[in-house]
């Protein structure tokens, strides 16, 4: 599981989300403050969780890599939503660009993972077309 990037990039992730739950959004203002952003990165964190531990379902963990992307993306532009609606009074910390990095890792990840997939389908598709041609010699002799 460790043994992949893709897991790295997942795990990342999940820190960063992690760590908003900590971080202040502007000024004193916290994440939690608000109670549709909490609900939103605990979704997100819980996706990237979901996405690290079904290491062995390569196709659900890229879709639902690809989902934690989408839900970051989309927190993302609430974000700047709500930093355009302040008129730039308060000076936002660098943790709101988290959920953008956050989509990015997820990107990465699900790229490392449908390749695994790929990889593994190949292989597999390779050794079948073998024992065929080895199960067809066996019969003629």
């Amino acid at each position: 599981m460790w043994q992949r990037i893709q897991t790295l990039y997942l795990f990342l992730s999940a820190l960063l989300v992690g760590a908003m739950f900590f971080c202040d959004k502007a000024g004193d203002i916290s994440y939690l403050r608000y109670l549709p952003y909490p609900i939103l990165m605990g979704i997100i964190l819980l996706l990237n969780i979901l996405a690290l531990t079904t290491f062995r379902f390569r196709v659900f963990q890229a879709r639902t890599a690809v989902l934690s992307a989408i839900i970051a993306l989309g927190f993302q532009g609430w974000l700047v939503v709500d930093f355009i609606a302040t008129g730039n009074q308060p000076v936002f910390h660098v943790s709101a660009v988290f959920p953008v990095v956050c989509a990015i890792l997820n990107i990465l990840a699900a790229r490392g993972i449908w390749a695994d997939e790929m990889l593994v389908r190949s292989a597999s598709r390779l050794r079948g077309a073998r024992r065929r041609s080895h199960s067809r010699n066996t019969n003629k002799k």
